[in-house]
């Protein structure tokens, strides 16, 4: 990826961010729904009519938990998953997806609401999973805010004793700088509350913020769970990439490109399109019988 592009996609999310976030709900949400119902719509239609939030379906021997997934910010439970979901599916996971985090007046697009509440979100959505399928415990895989926000459903909410393995794909696990740029900030007065009273989860997810102390003081993992972190060089949103990664005694970090120096995947298609990185997940969901990850695992 070029310098420039990977300074340009940052500032650009910044600045639609608080664009949206500053303007009232008029034109902009329209247009924005619009565009979502579509992406929405095709998105569905794609789906798997089995598996995939498939509630009668029962975990089998050979993977006895089902798997969770967790979308990131601006995005929701269908598009984040259409090439993960079957990926899982095809290897006999029961698979369940959701939606947390949405803001009033904009349909649609989710991850934009107060980390915790969410995190309460996926305390009860576990609980009906597991309910379901006749389980103790699942396994949660989460792309972004997804990878990261089940770390305070896991250290305050009671979700440890629930989970058995975290994967996170490109986890924003201790606040990002946004190449730098969430240090202009303070030169764009207002800009600060914008994100704080209009979208929460933004403002949460910047390095140094009260949410990312609160989560990382005593420790990234809690006890009795499995973490693995999955991360790209080329990341321009979580930025820098080696944040991602976590400390504790049952934590796999992985650089994708340490697997596969040709994966040029940024931070959206790590967890979007990558298959060399949802081998990784397999790897991470059944390490018993686990296979090197390579650049031929994308054919996997």
């Amino acid at each position: 990826m070029l310098p420039w592009k990977r300074v340009l996609r940052p500032l650009a999310a910044l600045l639609m961010t608080v664009a949206v976030a500053a303007v009232p709900a008029t034109a902009a949400h329209a247009s924005a729904a619009q565009a979502a119902t579509a992406r929405v719509s095709a998105a569905a239609s794609s789906a798997p009519s089995h598996g995939w939030n498939d509630y009668s379906c029962k975990p089998s021997a050979a993977h006895p938990r089902p798997v969770v997934l967790v979308h990131g910010t601006f995005a929701n439970s269908v598009d984040n998953w259409l090439s993960l979901a079957p990926y899982l599916v095809s290897r006999d996971y029961c698979v369940f997806s959701f939606d947390y985090g949405q803001l009033a007046g904009v349909p649609l697009i989710y991850g934009l609401g107060p980390i915790d509440k969410s995190a309460e979100q996926l305390s009860a959505f576990v609980d009906k999973v597991l309910s379901a399928t006749g389980t103790a415990k699942a396994d949660l895989v989460g792309h972004s805010q997804g990878g990261m926000m089940p770390r305070y459903y896991l250290k305050f909410l009671g979700g440890a004793a629930k989970v058995n393995a975290l994967v996170g794909i490109a986890p924003n696990s201790h606040g990002t700088t946004l190449g730098g740029l969430t240090k202009l900030l303070p030169y764009f007065p207002g800009a600060e509350d914008v994100l704080n009273l209009a979208t929460p989860a933004l403002a949460q997810q910047v390095v140094g913020s009260d949410f990312m102390t609160r989560l990382n003081q005593g420790g990234d993992t809690v006890p009795g769970v499995h973490y693995t972190v999955i991360a790209s060089k080329y990341d321009e949103v979580v930025t820098p990439y080696q944040s991602q990664f976590l400390s504790g005694s049952d934590v796999k970090n992985v650089l994708i490109q340490d697997l596969c120096s040709l994966d040029l995947s940024e931070h959206a298609l790590l967890g979007v399109t990558d298959r060399i990185a949802f081998h990784e997940v397999a790897n991470a969901l059944d390490p018993a019988h686990a296979s090197p990850t390579t650049c031929a695992s994308v054919l996997s």
